[in-house]
Order: C-alpha cells, then sequence, then structure tokens
C-alpha cells in the first residue's frame, strides 16, 4: 500500500474511532469526512513514521519517530532531540512522565530520562531486561513499567526489576528465541489492570491482562493469537481499544470484543481536543470534520 492509500485509510479510520469512542456497539456516518492531503515532500514531514503520540503536563506534544529520535510541539516551535543532544537512541517508540516532570523515552538503545536539561540513560547495565524498549507506563503508584523486546522490567526507586509475563507452551524457530517475550504496548485502565501486548513471533496469544494477582489472556479470540499488537488504548467510557496487525480495531468493553476496520500506529487527544493520528506517512490531525498533514512546517493550528 503505497503512502496515499495509508493516508486515506488512516483518515477514515480515525472518523470511524471518533464517532464509536461512546460505545463499541456504535455506528458512523463518514460521507461529511474532508482530507487535506496536502502535498509535501517526504522530508519536510515529522518523520515518514510517526510511532508514538504523547502530550505532558505542560501541555508540550512529543512525537516518537523511527529516524529523526523525539520531536517536541512546545505551541511555537518543532524541536528535534537525538543521541547528539545525549538520548540513548533514533528510534523512539514510547513516553511517559513521572511525577517530578521528567519525561523518559523509549527507544531501540535504551531508556532515556530528561529532566529538561540533560539526559539520564539507562541500559542492561543498569538492569534494563532488554535494550530495545517498545513501550513505557508510570502507574498510579508511581512505578515505571518498561515493556521490551526481551520482556518487562520495572523501576520502583532506583532499582530495575524484571517482572515475568506467561509464555505459552509453543515450539518456536530458532530466529524467534530472541524476541519470545517481545511486548509492543503497556497501559494501565481505570480499575488499575494493566495491559500488556506482544508480538506475533511469541507465538499464541498476544493480548494480556494483570489485575494484580491474576492473569487473563485472550488468546482464543481470531486476530488476538499469532499475530502482532501494537496499540491498547482505553476511552472516556472504559472500553478497551486494541489494535491488530492486517485486521484492524477491537473494542472490548468489558464482556464483548467488537471488530473494527483499519489500523493506525498511535492516536492522541491533546487536552484542547484536537485528535492527533500517527501512521506510515507522517502527522495527521483531526479538526472539526477535517483531516489534514501536519509537516514540520505545520499547519500546527
Amino acid at each position: 500500500m503505497n503512502d496515499s492509500n495509508l493516508r486515506i485509510t488512516g483518515a477514515i479510520f480515525l472518523m470511524l474511532f471518533v464517532a464509536m469512542t461512546s460505545s463499541c456497539h456504535s455506528q458512523t456516518n463518514t460521507q461529511n469526512t474532508k482530507t487535506e492531503r496536502q502535498s509535501q515532500p517526504k522530508d519536510s514531514q515529522i518523520d515518514e513514521y510517526v510511532v508514538e503520540i504523547f502530550e505532558d503536563s505542560k501541555g508540550n506534544l512529543w512525537f516518537g519517530t523511527i529516524n529523526k529520535g523525539a520531536a517536541r510541539y512546545d505551541g511555537k516551535a518543532l524541536t528535534y532531540f537525538t543521541t547528539e543532544d545525549g538520548m540513548s537512541g533514533n528510534t523512539v517508540t514510547s513516553f511517559a512522565e513521572d511525577k517530578e516532570g521528567n519525561i523518559w523515552f523509549g527507544t531501540h538503545s535504551g531508556l532515556s530520562k530528561y529532566d529538561g536539561k540533560a539526559f539520564t540513560r539507562f541500559t542492561t547495565a543498569e538492569g534494563l531486561v532488554n535494550n530495545t524498549v517498545s513501550e513505557l507506563l508510570i502507574d498510579k503508584k508511581g512505578i515505571l513499567w518498561v515493556g521490551t523486546w526481551g520482556g518487562v522490567s520495572r523501576l520502583e526507586g532506583t532499582t530495575f526489576s524484571t517482572f515475568t509475563l506467561p509464555i505459552p507452551d509453543v515450539t518456536l524457530l530458532q530466529y524467534q528465541l530472541t524476541m519470545k517475550d517481545w511486548i509492543t504496548e503497556i497501559i494501565e485502565d481505570k480499575q488499575g489492570n494493566i495491559w500488556f501486548s506482544q508480538g506475533g513471533r511469541t507465538g499464541d496469544g498476544g493480548l494480556s491482562r494483570f489485575d494484580g494477582k491474576t492473569f487473563t489472556r485472550f488468546d482464543k479470540t481470531k486476530g488476538l493469537s499469532k499475530n502482532d499488537i501494537y496499540a491498547i488504548n482505553e476511552d472516556n467510557n472504559g472500553n478497551i481499544w486494541i489494535g491488530a496487525n492486517g485486521l484492524g480495531a477491537y473494542c472490548y468493553d468489558g464482556k464483548d470484543l467488537m471488530t473494527f476496520g483499519y489500523g493506525i500506529q498511535d492516536i492522541l487527544e491533546d487536552k484542547k481536543g484536537n485528535l492527533w493520528l500517527g501512521l506510515s506517512g507522517g502527522l495527521f490531525r483531526l479538526k472539526g470534520n477535517s483531516i489534514t498533514n501536519v509537516s514540520q512546517n505545520g499547519p500546527w493550528n
């Protein structure tokens, strides 16, 4: 699929997402959707792949990219942070903010903490289970959860510990053994449950829920087993949305799983009510009934 088709697909799915977040079972009409597909050169995009979008407590928007590090938009200017500034790596897959206001970055070369002036780097030498970080979460207790291609680490205070997820009893190929516990997403829902998604290379089952004592696996649902799951989000009504590679989005209301078409890399609703969409081809924003491609030069407003 080329970039133009990806942009159209993303726009259609986003309008569906907005209309459906009030209920897993609601319906929508997309006839009035307007997609502004601006002619932007590839090198003017935030990056070819925007894989994570995050808003910090100050209202800054952060964009994780595959090749260009982290981009921050502070309402006035776009600034990039890379290894030249002290970050661990230039593939940035996740963000988190702690109660002190430090911004944490998950990269494919380790974990970085930014205090507003300088970066501190963490790798396996400091206790991470794996240096390829794919997801971060700071829960209500202040514990930092670090999802990696080699499992999950938790940071409590200044000490990293390894958190073991249940691994299905399946036979893996030799090349899969180095990624037998590949974590792609971690969220905490309103009830305090911790959700983990895992790549398809783990074998059967890609979605787990931990209630503090026991695990629930969703390995009997088509698309949630033997598949890569790249996104989990909870909407304002407590529905859990799961993005499954090649199949689209699932919505779990606590009892049933509903399936909807199309897939995205990441989505964020900011404090102003704007919806930001990251996908292959760049960054997009929904405003009113219009989808706009946002490049390095905007439009930001």
